[in-house]
């Protein structure tokens, strides 16, 4: 389908940025022509300069979000049209001018003894900057000159080129073959890949998966290559920076304890038999005298085929999320009338689906909407996500009003617990409930015993490098068969494929970002808990959270809304839920 077939009501309101392309090139051309923060070097001792920096940096920040966001948007509507394409690369240009425009701030920050920094946290003319600050303070032992803040700052696009030329191969150059889908000869793509790996067809599931991993495995040498290239740039970076380890350098610039990722990964690690005991009722259900790799996403449940349209999903969509009140009901169907959503899949449209938002607008939603049961729950995904952006940005200054990315997916998987929860007490067929019970089952599994397994390997393939062994495809490949075989069982067989699925994985060149998927639904399980069980009250603590952007650690934050990921009892209750969800569904299956 083109753009241009769908009907308005279906198409995001970008007019809300802009009003048009001719008035987002008039404001770009503007802010690159009054781009000059540095003017402030060397004079923010004064508190009056200070304040004035902090102001216009801040209105430039509003000017440069706004152009970036609708050059996105506006890409993503149609990936050919050359106009957006060149829209985004002068973004990228523009915002790597700005970073070299700021690059004096933090030097010359951490120069300013404690005592004037602690008397700016205390005036009530900078607290819209208090946590900034406080910050800034935290992080004075490990602030560079300025002169190496530049050098590392020039050096960006050669340090981000291990993930683009990951993303080279896994998306242009991977050789994957063709295979035969539904009687036609067509070539395996990763989407593909997924389509086929979750169907029913045993035989097409192994082809794929050998035709699959053949291509990654044929590459194995280069691709390590890039792997080790990427972690040798953490650990050079963590040295430059005064950090004992990438680890905690990663967690430093989130705000994030240590003891938060121990948590997480003695918690999942402490209730392996549950996943152990999961794989091998999926080997039952099955019926396999052997189970692979290729099986441990197969359906188990036959005879469930629900179509929803757009318009029905949305509904389903704002009755489930009833426990978070009338008011957020009202904002979901303020979406809905006011086209904050891109609905339709259409020809060159950006894939999958997302959530974005600009300050002195109302956040947007992009979707590629399928009438299947799986898009009902990125509806609520992705609007969990649009909504904490309305209150972060309606309830904070622009300084604090973006949310840091450990705390990103919680309220977008609050979304859809509630409305897995809300689906299966109004399911009258007990296939359906089966059917979300597994759903639940294999959500839990994805995102917090995987992206557990992920941490687990990349903390242990960076501590390898900085203790000074040598990262190859051997020792890699081993690490992470050794993790596998830990959190699978022996529930599988295990082959080289599956010791070599590391290198397939694109987040690992964002180095420690996969843990915060597993910490992210372990707080939405404790969010929804709390909200089913104690109501207006949790609701209310709960929008706390949602209206709290960064204006303090996201840790703290999670702590607003009755979460402490600093001790273990959140982690237990999450691993709890995944236990008492398959006891359930075992009883339904009548497997045990």
């Amino acid at each position: 389908m083109k753009r241009e077939q769908v009907k308005e009501r279906y198409k995001w309101k970008i007019e809300d940025i802009f009003l048009s392309d001719d008035e987002w090139e008039k404001c770009f051309e503007n802010a690159e022509k009054d781009l000059s923060l540095s003017k402030y070097a060397g004079k923010l001792s004064s508190k009056a300069t200070l304040l004035k920096f902090l102001k216009e940096n801040d209105a430039f920040g509003i000017t440069l979000e706004r152009l970036a966001v609708y050059a996105h948007m506006r890409n993503d509507e149609d990936r050919s049209v050359a106009k957006y394409n060149s829209y985004k690369s002068k973004i990228g240009a523009l915002w790597a001018k700005y970073a070299t425009e700021l690059s004096f701030f933090e030097p010359e920050m951490a120069k300013l003894d404690d005592g004037y920094l602690n008397s700016l946290i205390s005036d009530k003319d900078f607290s819209d900057y208090d946590y900034e600050l406080k910050r800034i303070q935290k992080n004075k032992p490990h602030v560079v000159s300025e002169a190496e803040e530049r050098l590392i700052g020039m050096a960006g696009e050669i340090f981000d080129t291990f993930y683009e030329s990951f993303g080279m191969i896994d998306n242009l150059d991977l050789p994957l073959p063709e295979i035969e889908w539904e009687g036609t000869k067509t070539k395996l793509t990763h989407g593909l890949y997924g389509i086929i790996l979750h169907s029913d067809a045993r035989e097409k599931r192994k082809e794929a998966y050998e035709k699959y991993y053949s291509a990654y495995t044929g590459l194995i040498n280069t691709i390590t290559s890039i792997y080790h290239g990427n972690v040798r740039k953490d650990v050079y970076l963590s040295k430059v920076y005064k950090f004992s380890s990438c680890l905690e350098q990663a967690l430093f610039a989130e705000d994030v304890d240590k003891k938060v990722y121990e948590n997480l990964i003695k918690a999942v690690k402490g209730a392996l038999p549950s996943m152990h005991r999961y794989i091998k009722d999926r080997k039952t259900i099955l019926g396999l005298d052997k189970q692979y790799f290729y099986d441990i996403y197969a359906p188990l449940v036959d005879g469930v085929n629900v179509k929803y349209t757009y318009d029905e999903a949305f509904e389903i969509v704002i009755k489930g999320l009833a426990p978070l009140g009338k008011d957020y009901q009202a904002l979901l169907k303020k979406g809905y009338d006011e086209r904050w959503i891109d609905v339709e899949e259409t020809e060159g449209k950006g894939g999958g689906a997302y959530s974005i938002g600009c300050p002195g607008t109302h956040p947007y939603v992009l979707l590629n909407y399928q009438p299947t049961m799986h898009e009902v729950f990125t509806i609520a995904h992705e609007m969990g996500h649009a909504l904490h952006t309305y209150f972060s940005q309606k309830n904070q200054p622009f300084a604090k009003s973006e949310y840091k990315i450990f705390v990103a997916e919680v309220a977008s998987t609050v979304n859809e617990v509630l409305l897995l929860k809300h689906m299966l007490k109004e399911a009258k067929d007990e296939n359906l409930k089966k059917y979300l019970l597994n759903y639940y089952l294999d959500s839990i599994r994805a995102t917090l015993h995987r992206q557990t397994m992920f941490a687990e390997f990349e903390s242990e393939a960076h501590a390898m490098e900085e203790r000074g062994e040598h990262l190859n495809k051997e020792n890699l490949c081993t690490l992470y068969d050794g993790i596998g075989k830990k959190y699978y069982g022996d529930g599988i067989e295990y082959d080289y494929n599956v010791s070599c699925e590391w290198a397939r994985i694109p987040h690992f060149y964002r180095s420690f970002y996969v843990y915060k998927y597993a910490t992210g639904i372990t707080a939405a399980i404790n969010i929804v808990k709390r909200i089913l069980s104690e109501g207006e009250s949790a609701v209310k603590d709960y929008f706390k959270f949602l209206s709290g952007g960064s204006s303090t650690d996201p840790v703290s934050l999670l702590k607003l809304a009755g979460v402490d990921l600093s001790k273990t009892q959140p982690f237990e209750v999450a691993m709890r839920e995944f236990d008492e969800t398959l006891t359930e569904f075992e009883k339904l299956m009548n497997i045990r």
